[in-house]
């Protein structure tokens, strides 16, 4: 039912701000891990587990968040879930060592999970359908702004307090959300019939995405196949979700109702928002490694680099909306959009070893602007379609193409960086000859440099050798980040085509219209 007046207004920050807070624990924590390993004495290893269990948590209870608030009830499930986000948070302040961290993180990714596809659900049914693209423009502000300011805000309260506070603050705002939802939030007039529980489907779910998630999140580190429990994981992982998808179809109470998928615009939009997501989680991680890795940038001098991308957003994502109300095309929004980043992408390509925080300004500005441009439309075309009760379910599996999107985004940039680093520096270290004038002359050049800063003509010759290896691994990094944002600006030009198939989101007819408000 669309909401009027004050109820709108308060009910529209309240979603938004729950969702912002649980996209921007999806990236906070990654500026606070040194901080951790130091302090519960653990390695940094083990603390990466911090960030996997919130991750697993969120990928497998979105797509089940239809069923749970059809179950429990959506105004009491949305409350229960900003609660136990929130009480979780204060958890994990709180904790005395890694796996009870751990532990509190998992439960919290559980409350955070889901906070963004209920809260999305929400949103659209407190618009009219006509204002569906400026209610897609709002939420889009926090799906964008979360991820890209985590960082920043992290290491803000790094420098400032200690790590406890990254998650001290979630209490004050989710007490609040918790609080405006009890008064303002109402049930939906139509829901699924949740009466029966397909457990042997969330079993299927829960070990399937649980498993891929843990494979994604810990492949690179554990060499991805040589370590035998990334293999059985694999496995586990292909042999539950294809049993998942078979009980989804087949059983008449699914957990999850694939059959939405019918609807050909939200499989197209579930697709292209799995690209939206590596896009935007995949650059978030690259950019913050490459500054810091590379050109020597504290955590929150990174985290700034993101801030006028942000700014732009907040600005130019309600324009998007009012341009879809007023019929622009979508199709074209989002080509543009994947066009930007592409070039976004390109830009950066450019980037040396000498480069300043200026080299990243308009670049940043293009990434705001061409996400803002694919994210609404997305958003809209996925529900487009689909009849009042199964809104829910469409909104959830697009955002879980999203996460499954950034996961998959960021562990494959991980390993693609190592990779192309070791091409890189096998291709220049060829190219070191004994006897060839350019090799000879730089190692004399830095044999001179040791001498003069009071090394013995013994070691000189050494420490000459291992500035000139340190150059060249620094060059083959650089060459490989140059490799993984040309591969992001590839991919952004090549999902375009697939748009064109979905077909443009018609207007509703009035009285269809008049009766999806009054639902």
């Amino acid at each position: 039912m669309a909401e009027h007046g004050l109820r709108k207004v308060i009910i529209t920050i309240t979603v938004i701000a729950a969702a912002i807070i649980e996209l921007i624990d999806t990236s906070i924590v990654n500026v606070a891990l040194n901080d951790m390993s130091g302090n519960l004495g653990t390695t940094l290893e083990d603390v990466a587990w911090v960030i996997t269990s919130y991750a697993i948590a969120n990928v497998i209870i979105i797509p089940m968040t239809s069923f749970l608030a059809a179950r429990f009830g959506r105004r009491n499930y949305y409350i229960g879930s900003i609660l136990l986000f929130t009480g979780a948070s204060v958890a994990c302040g709180n904790a005395h060592n890694i796996w009870e961290l751990v532990a509190f993180r998992f439960i919290q990714g559980i409350g955070g999970g889901a906070l963004l596809s209920t809260s999305q659900a929400i949103l659209f049914e407190t618009f009219s359908v006509a204002q569906r693209g400026f209610a897609a423009s709002l939420f889009a502000v926090g799906i964008f702004v979360g991820p890209t300011i985590g960082p920043t805000v992290g290491g803000w309260i790094i420098d400032s307090y200690s790590w406890p506070w990254i998650f001290y603050i979630n209490l004050p705002i989710g007490l609040a959300a918790a609080f405006l939802s009890w008064l303002f939030v109402r049930e939906p007039a139509h829901a699924r019939n949740a009466e029966t529980i397909d457990w042997l489907g969330i079993t299927f779910l829960i070990v399937g995405l649980g498993s891929l998630q843990t494979v994604l999140e810990r492949g690179e580190s554990e060499d991805w196949f040589s370590k035998r429990y990334i293999v059985v994981l694999s496995i586990v992982a292909a042999v539950s979700l294809v049993s998942f998808v078979i009980r989804e179809l087949t059983t008449d109470h699914p957990v999850v109702d694939l059959h939405v998928l019918k609807s050909r615009r939200l499989a197209i939009a579930a697709s292209l928002t799995f690209i939206l997501g590596f896009a935007l989680f995949a650059t978030v991680f690259i950019v913050p490694v490459f500054t810091q890795r590379l050109l020597g940038y504290t955590a929150l001098k990174t985290g700034m680099l993101f801030i006028p991308g942000a700014l732009v957003a907040v600005f130019f994502l309600p324009i998007m909306g009012r341009l879809l109300m007023k019929g622009f095309p979508p199709q074209f929004m989002v080509i543009t959009g994947f066009a930007i980043v592409a070039i976004f992408a390109l830009q950066l390509s450019h980037l040396d070893l000498t480069s300043q925080s200026s080299d990243f300004f308009w670049p940043i500005i293009l990434r705001a602007i061409g996400l803002s441009l694919v994210t609404i439309p997305l958003t809209q075309l996925a529900v487009s379609g689909l009849h009042a009760r199964d809104m829910p379910q469409g909104v959830a599996l697009n955002n879980m193409m999203r996460q499954m999107g950034g996961s998959f985004g960021i562990a494959f940039i991980n390993t693609f960086l190592d990779h192309r680093a070791a091409a890189h520096r096998q291709s220049l270290v060829s190219r070191l000859v004994v006897g060839d004038p350019a090799t000879d002359g730089r190692l004399a050049q830095l044999t001179h440099a040791m001498l003069a800063k009071g090394a013995t003509a013994w070691e000189a010759p050494k420490r000459a050798l291992g500035l000139l290896d340190a150059t060249i691994q620094h060059q083959a990094i650089l060459l490989s980040y140059i490799d993984a944002f040309r591969f992001v600006g590839f991919l952004s030009l090549a999902c375009v085509p697939l748009i064109l198939f979905a077909g443009r989101p018609g207007s509703l007819p009035k009285a269809a219209a008049a009766a999806a408000d009054a639902h």
